[in-house]
This record gives C-alpha cells, structure tokens and sequence, in this order.
C-alpha cells in the first residue's frame, strides 16, 4: 500500500467545505455595487502605494506582491492553501511518532481534524477585512494581498461609515503591511524561521499533549489563566518564540495602524470617526463571539494593534521617523515583547 501524504491527516476539502458553509456569502449586494466595490478596492491599494512611502519612508518595488480581492470562500481557500504548507512538517513530525496510520484510521482523523479547522477558519472568515499573506511565492512573488470585499462592505455598513473613506482606510492598512515584507525582505524569511522553531519543539506524545493542554484550556474559559489555544498547547521553549513572534507582530499591526491614521487625514476626511467606530467594534459582540476571540487568541490580536501603535508612536517621538525604521536593518533590532511595551528601552538598546 502506498502511504498518503502527510499533509492527508487533515481533510483541507472538508476544512474549506465547512468554513464556507459557516462564514456564509455576506451581505447582499446588487451586481453593480459589488463590481463598484471590488474596482475601488484595487483602486485603493493602488493609491496606497505611494502614500505608505511617502509617510514611512520604506520603499517597497512595484507589484511584487498581487492584490487579490475575494470573496469569503476566497479567503478561506488561500489560508487553507498556507496552513497547509506551513504545518506540513509538524503533521510529518508527528506521522512518524505514531506510524502510518491504518486506512479508515487516517480517512476518520482527517475528516475530524479538517471539521475543526473549518470551524475555526469559518468563523474568522466573516470577521478579517484583508491580510498580507507573506508565505505565497507562486510564479517569484513576494506575497499577496488579499482584500475580503463581502466583509469589508458588511463592516462599512454596519458602523455606518463612508463606504470610499472605510475602504481606502482598510486598504491603507493592507498595503502598510505589504511594504513590510517587500521593503523589508529578511522579515519573511524570519518569521518563517521562527514557525520553523515552534514546530521543532512540539510535543509529539498525543497523551501528554490531550492531558496537559485540557487542563489549560479550562484554566483560560474560566479566566483564571490568559492566553489561547496556541499558548495552551505550548511548551516553555515555543513561548520563548511565541513572545518573540508576539513582539515582532505587535510592531507590524501597530506599525500598520499608525500609518492608517497618520496618512487618513489626508485623503479620508472621516477618519477620526472611522476609526473611533471601529475601536469599538473590535471588542466583539455577544457571550459567544467573546468566548472564539479569547480561545482563537483574537483578544490578543486587539493588544497587538493597541500596544504596537503606542510603541511605534513612542519610538518615532523620540528618535523621528528614520530612527524608528532603525527597527528594519535586521532582526536584531526588532523589539521584544517587554519593549513593545517600553519603547524607550528600545530606543536606548537600538540607538545608545
């Protein structure tokens, strides 16, 4: 019998079926509008080039990552597409602890494993606006940009925003990541890096795993511990990482956040009651929308954006905007998850 992939342990089709069933279609929109839509999103990444340049200083080469606008079920596919990839090791990691499993074994594990993973991509698959993917390097490019237009025009409408200010205003958001990882080209390469590290240090005993991580799982529903299921399933040397990752993920959105803001005013005459609207909206709605944040880590998500904008603000307070991009001439210099939260700590390792 020829063994399956390893990849095979989770059904992706059954992932991408179940979250697309979950997410749904979105708001209903007349053919017109959604073809407005989706032209003044490209329009508006377009735009954003020149401005994130302007502002932070970073050039970042024309067109090396494309800007994708999808749907719902779009979105879903192409993080199904990279959590394949990216965990591929770790399922190798743990097929050859256990042996190859038996043939109906692997066929009701994958459909298992590939149910929870559309539970939890259906879920964020009506909630994300847009996401740089810098994993993606089909045909050389440098990442992608994925801007969701069903999401974005069910948040415009249900904050009541101005639909062109709220989609310039994501697309400012968007693009301020995609000059990241293109202006800055070892960024990818080190948090590939650093993934690489948390796969090589798990656990690869079912039993402990179950065991320990249940019992931190309850901890955190009740409260009693923070964190989410990525830190309830981790060891002490992948938190090591983990708040390494955290620091430079929390300089990235916070990064991105600034430059939103700073650069709004400009061309976006309701920015400030954009984003006074969308702060709100971020703290989620209902018992159990709460509930899939704190387990999925999206609370912490929200920490990253508000701690990572007072860093950079901070940062570029003291030294100037040139200063701050001190923090891209490499990875020594990207601040820890202690200095995102004392940026002049920061300042004094990186500037003396």
């Amino acid at each position: 019998m020829t063994e399956q992939p390893p990849s095979r342990m989770i059904d992706w089709d059954l992932a991408v079926r179940v979250a697309a069933k979950l997410a749904g279609d979105g708001p209903a929109v007349p053919h017109a509008e959604a073809v407005e839509a989706v032209e003044e999103l490209r329009a508006g990444a377009e735009k954003s080039s020149p401005l994130v340049r302007e502002f932070t200083g970073l050039v970042a080469a024309e067109r090396t990552a494309p800007v994708l606008v999808v749907d719902r079920t779009g979105w879903i596919q192409a993080n199904a597409d990279a959590f394949e990839t990216i965990i591929a090791p770790l399922i190798g990691k743990l097929q050859a602890k256990k042996g190859a499993p038996s043939p109906m074994a692997e066929a009701i594990g994958s459909r298992i494993t590939g149910a929870e993973l559309g539970l939890m991509l259906g879920f964020l698959g009506n909630k994300v606006l847009g996401q740089f993917d810098p994993f993606y390097k089909d045909a050389g490019a440098a990442g992608r940009l994925l801007l969701v237009a069903p999401n974005i025009v069910h948040t415009e409408r249900e904050i009541d925003a101005d639909p062109h200010d709220f989609r310039l205003w994501v697309c400012l958001h968007e693009e301020t990541h995609r000059v990241q990882f293109t202006a800055v080209p070892w960024m990818r390469d080190h948090l590939e890096s650093e993934m690489g590290r948390i796969i090589g240090e798990v656990q690869t005993d079912p039993g402990k795993l179950l065991t320990e991580g249940m019992k931190k799982m309850a901890d955190v529903l009740a409260g009693k511990s923070e964190g989410s299921l990525i830190d309830v399933f981790s060891s002490p040397e992948q938190k090591a990482v983990i708040d390494r990752i955290t620091g430079v993920m929390s300089l990235l959105e916070g990064h991105a956040d600034v430059v939103m803001d700073g650069v709004g005013p400009e061309v976006i005459p309701s920015v400030e009651e954009i984003r006074r609207k969308f702060t709100q909206r971020r703290k989620g709605v209902g018992t159990l929308d709460k509930l899939l944040r704190r387990l999925l880590g999206l609370d912490q998500k929200m920490a990253q954006y508000r701690d990572g904008a007072v860093f950079v603000r901070d940062a570029i307070g003291a030294v100037g905007m040139e200063g701050f991009n001190a923090v891209w001439a490499g990875p020594e210099n990207l601040p820890s998850k202690a200095e995102i939260h004392d940026p002049a700590a920061w300042v004094k390792r990186v500037h003396g």
